[in-house]
């Protein structure tokens, strides 16, 4: 009888003891109720996020929350906004989720930056983006290291050396762009 107490309390103590191991969801999961899927979107909404309509219902539901907010304030942008945000789109479905990732974890970190960081990356930007596809190509191939060095022969390559690495998205983040 003590032996089936014993067990008893044994099993009892693991059952409750389980679930004080198990990972607890993070908030943001807990805070974001469930979002539709890609069948019960409207008709407005499947044509605004059509880039995204072969992930859509495999998305987290804080991602469709997201893209939702963005297909909400579509209607009132410009067309070159638009145009901006379908392109952007595209290019968001074409990534893997590791490079989803890795752009998620860089807008982050560029958010975290001050105000000054900020600026400076941008005009970073600018000047990459002002560079021509071969010299863009270029700059992608020179190592870091490489962009340090003093020498440089030509004005060309002054504007390159002063260049960080290409960002994945066709301008810099901004904090009016969500991004997913």
């Amino acid at each position: 009888m003590a032996t089936r107490r014993l067990i008893a309390g044994l099993a009892i103590s693991l059952a409750l003891a389980g679930p004080l191991q198990a990972d607890p969801p993070t908030t943001a999961i807990l805070g974001t109720p469930p979002q539709p899927g890609w069948s019960l979107l409207s008709t407005q909404q499947k044509i605004i996020l059509a880039p995204l309509a072969g992930d859509w219902d495999q998305m987290e539901n804080i991602r469709r929350k997201k893209w939702l907010g963005i297909a909400e304030r579509f209607p009132k942008m410009t067309g070159d906004e638009q145009a901006r945000v379908q392109e952007r789109m595209r290019e968001w479905a074409s990534l893997t989720p590791a490079q989803r990732a890795k752009v998620r974890d860089s807008y982050k970190e560029f958010n975290q930056l001050d105000t000054e960081k900020k600026l400076a990356v941008k005009k970073k930007w600018e000047a990459y983006s002002n560079l021509s596809e071969e010299e863009k190509i270029r700059v992608r191939q020179v190592k870091p290291s490489t962009l340090a060095q003093p020498a440089i022969s030509s004005t060309t390559e002054a504007s390159t050396a002063t260049v960080a690495g290409p960002a994945p998205m066709a301008t810099p983040p901004s904090s009016d762009t969500a991004k997913p």
